[in-house]
């Protein structure tokens, strides 16, 4: 299966030239190639999608409810990048969203203190909307 265009709308590309749709579950679908898997971040189970998806529970401006299940899905997430089209969204597309793809850039080798910059350089300027997003992101880090 292919992967998203980089330059798409709200297609983050890691380093390693991995690539994952960040997005707002509120927004309409983009037009074009739908996600082959979808991690939705939210505090209470979504909608169903016609694709392979996952309900990661975490609060809205919090933190994931339950941090080794997040490890383990954004790990997951990043080791199927190179292979498929995946998207993480939140309900606003932001501070969930942008603080898991800030561990995805974690994941990918950009260092810790500097995702969360990287992720709004190359995502969206306002994600990652809390100090304590911005902590777990650091702490993801260490493990």
């Amino acid at each position: 299966m292919e992967t998203w265009d980089p330059a798409g709308a709200g297609v983050l590309r890691l380093p390693s030239g991995r690539t994952v749709r960040g997005r707002g579950l509120r927004d309409p679908l983009p037009e074009g190639l739908t996600p082959a898997f979808a991690v939705h971040l939210l505090g209470s189970p979504p909608p169903p999608v016609p694709w392979e998806s996952r309900w990661l529970r975490w609060p809205d401006f919090r933190l994931p409810s339950d941090r080794a299940a997040a490890r383990t899905v954004l790990r997951e997430v990043w080791d199927r990048a190179p292979y498929e089209r995946l998207e993480v969204a939140c309900a606003g597309g932001r501070g969930r969203t942008g603080t898991a793809l800030a561990c995805l850039a974690v994941l990918d080798g950009v260092p810790a203190d500097e995702a969360v910059s990287f992720v709004r350089r190359h995502y969206h300027p306002r994600a990652v909307e809390t100090p304590w997003q911005r902590r777990y992101v650091v702490r993801f880090a260490e493990g």
